[in-house]
């Protein structure tokens, strides 16, 4: 009743004042209705964010959020969409009331808020098994995503959560990683539950294992979301993790038989014990000097735990994949590597690159000792 006293007494400020006081009185008006619409839209927003509202949310929305729907903030709009359709009976009726509130936000100015809002139609698809019509909708977002120079990043977090459960659906591991990733990026981790965290870290774990394209997982490694697997019965699964990374292939072997647990894993086991040796190639030359790269196949061999006779083979794969760079000659069963992966590194690692640092500073000492020492005829002329 406030609002209504403080809007028809304006009304009379606006007729009483002078002609050129008008524009200012219908300005302010505008802004105070703006204002009043802003906080019965924050209002809602916190009423329907209440367990407690969930039986009135579909109710209100379609007898009065719908009646004012164009005078707010079509995000939040969106938002109060979203809420109420966790009501609807099921999925049908849920997709048909979010295709239509997606269809109410489909104008030109608004287009973060049709983004927002077809991201959900693309879920609903998904649980519907309808891939195609999902892929679909996800290609729309994706176009007009990139068109925005900067958007809202709960817009962003809706595309890249529905776009990461599509390619999990589909099984493209690689996709699923990027995408997943970028959605965490976009959220904060605390406000996910528990079961939403540990969901999503034993799925990126498992993708970055058997994807044939991921070599380099540093990125997961360091992020938070792996700590949902601790003191969890799949603390093995990040364990086996920074096995990989480190090409540790006896405590590649501790944790082996944990991966009977994991379907995905399981039909990929032979490719991953492909993917640590890989790594423990990788990590054997990372952790020699760059003038101590020429390494005999017997080396290898002794160091990584291959057998002799997939040694060539193994550093083939690698050269190939550009997780080393070098020749190999096959004659003399050596291998020249010149680089290796950038990669990222756990305390023990930075450990042993802190010690050959150091090796290298006392190297140049002593060099610098010996020219000192030898030339000093040379300095003093």
């Amino acid at each position: 009743m406030e609002a209504d006293k403080i809007s028809d007494f304006l009304a009379e400020q606006r007729d009483q004042a002078p002609a050129e006081s008008q524009a200012f009185f219908l300005n302010f008006e505008d802004y105070w209705e703006r204002k009043l619409w802003h906080q019965l839209t924050n209002a809602l927003i916190e009423f329907f964010s209440t367990p407690e509202s969930a039986p009135q949310r579909l109710a209100l929305y379609k007898s009065f959020i719908l009646t004012f729907a164009d005078k707010i903030n079509q995000l939040k709009f969106v938002t109060l969409g979203l809420m109420a359709s966790t009501q609807c009976a099921d999925d049908q009726e849920r997709l048909a009331f979010l295709t239509s509130l997606a269809d109410k936000v489909n104008q030109p100015d608004t287009q973060d808020a049709y983004v927002y809002a077809l991201a959900d139609v693309a879920s609903v698809k998904l649980r519907l098994k309808d891939f195609d019509g999902a892929r679909k909708d996800l290609d729309t977002c994706q176009r007009i995503l990139d068109a925005f120079d900067s958007v809202e990043t709960v817009v962003h977090a809706a595309f890249y959560k529905v776009n990461a459960d599509y390619y999990h659906a589909k099984q493209e591991f690689a996709a699923y990683y990027r995408n997943a990733l970028l959605y965490l990026a976009c959220v904060n981790i605390e406000d996910l539950t528990e079961e939403e965290r540990l969901a999503r870290a034993y799925d990126l774990s498992v993708a970055a294992l058997v994807s044939d394209s991921i070599y380099n997982f540093g990125e997961l490694l360091l992020h938070p979301i792996l700590d949902s697997l601790t003191e969890t019965p799949h603390a093995w699964l990040r364990d086996l993790l920074f096995a990989f990374n480190r090409g540790d292939l006896t405590a590649y072997d501790v944790l082996a038989g944990n991966i009977t647990k994991n379907r995905l894993l399981e039909h990929h086991r032979i490719f991953l014990y492909q993917k640590i040796s890989l790594a423990a190639l990788t990590e054997m030359v990372f952790h020699r000097p760059p003038h101590d790269r020429s390494l005999t196949f017997a080396t290898i061999s002794a160091e990584t735990k291959v057998k002799p006779d997939e040694i060539e083979h193994l550093i083939m794969k690698a050269l190939s994949l550009g997780l080393l760079k070098g020749s190999i000659d096959q004659v003399a069963q050596v291998a020249h590597i010149n680089w290796v992966q950038p990669k990222v590194l756990d305390m023990k690692q930075i450990e042993a690159m802190r010690q050959r640092l150091k090796e290298w500073d006392a190297g140049v000492n002593q060099l610098g000792h010996w020219i000192e020492g030898v030339g000093k005829d040379v300095w003093a002329a």
